[in-house]
């Protein structure tokens, strides 16, 4: 991964964590969050094919329902990648 698509791989999960954090505010008053839910199903995927995510860690696809656990692996993903590139 080169450092144009490592800084879009950071934007992309500041976005995510957002719409997350979104989606568990609107769960708290009980609105409609179909579309919030529906829009992270659709970023964690298009992740997933743009950054090519499943080659650093293959349980990110299996477990792409579990958005905490998909946030916490392209965290640890984009550790791993500044450590190389020091």
């Amino acid at each position: 991964m080169d450092k144009v698509d490592f800084q879009k791989l950071q934007d992309s999960l500041r976005f995510l964590e957002s719409k997350q954090r979104d989606l568990k505010r609107y769960k708290q008053v009980d609105q409609d969050v179909r579309s919030f839910e529906s829009l992270i199903r659709y970023l964690k995927r298009d992740m997933i094919l743009v950054f090519n995510l499943d080659r650093y860690d293959a349980e990110i696809t299996e477990k792409i329902n579990n958005t905490d656990f998909f946030i916490e692996n392209v965290q640890r993903t984009i550790k791993l990648f500044k450590k190389k590139n020091r």
